[in-house]
């Protein structure tokens, strides 16, 4: 039987391939980079002073599906952050804001200090959590601090400094009632090449398909059906 169990093992790994997936960066930005002259941010806040500013931030999903866990964004600020907005789109372009797919609001998101600051702000990094599946396309992605505050948020921008995943340059937009702002290409208000967010969850590449799960199944059957006969025999003579 013992034998039977460590085939058993080993077969599941040899069909699965790899440890099963786990949430991971599907996308991210990149980091600040403090040392560069150009190091700056754009307003991505709703707050006392500014009632609605977005950022948005482009992605793209190759290959698989992906199944999206949580989205991030940098943020230098002295707000203290109540809540978060968050948006993915698809289609946006220069005064078009594409097709909302998903939306929503985190009452308790994850508030997490980068240790990096600028402009005389701190940075932090606010994530939500979430749980939606994309197909493979771009996207754009918004996570919009919200407070009561009187301070500021800005998103972070960055020249690529730790990215990960793919991101088409020139294609980030801003998007305020209160600057007058209508999906506004993120460059007309200075050097923005990439907003500092990120993607967090699987790939489906990463996942077994049902009809490797079927075999498996069939597998194992076959293993404790030949195991069963063994132990009878060996019990029977």
């Amino acid at each position: 039987m013992r034998k039977g169990i460590y085939t058993a093992a080993f077969i599941t790994a040899l069909m699965l391939g790899s440890p099963a997936a786990h949430a991971t960066v599907l996308y991210y930005g990149g980091d600040l980079d403090t040392s560069d002259p150009n190091a700056s941010g754009l307003a991505n806040e709703s707050d006392a002073n500014i009632d609605n500013a977005r950022t948005y931030d482009n992605f793209t999903v190759s290959g698989a599906s992906w199944h999206v866990t949580g989205l991030f964004t940098n943020n230098q600020t002295d707000l203290t952050i109540g809540s978060a907005n968050w948006e993915i789109r698809s289609g946006v372009s220069q005064g078009n804001g594409g097709t909302l797919l998903f939306s929503g609001n985190d009452g308790t998101p994850t508030i997490t200090a980068t240790g990096r600051s600028a402009f005389g702000y701190n940075e932090f990094n606010v994530a939500v959590d979430v749980s939606l599946t994309l197909a493979p396309g771009t996207y754009w992605l918004s996570v919009q601090p919200v407070s009561g505050d009187n301070g500021r948020s800005f998103e972070s921008n960055t020249f690529g400094l730790n990215a990960v995943g793919t991101h088409t340059a020139d294609d980030d937009f801003f998007d305020s009632n209160f600057f007058g702002a209508n999906f506004d290409n993120a460059n007309n208000y200075g050097v923005f090449p990439t907003f500092s967010s990120g993607v967090i969850g699987d790939s489906t590449a990463n996942v077994p398909e049902p009809s490797s799960l079927a075999l498996l199944g069939a597998a194992l059957f076959g293993i404790f059906a030949w195991g069963s006969s063994m132990r009878r025999r060996t019990l029977g003579s």
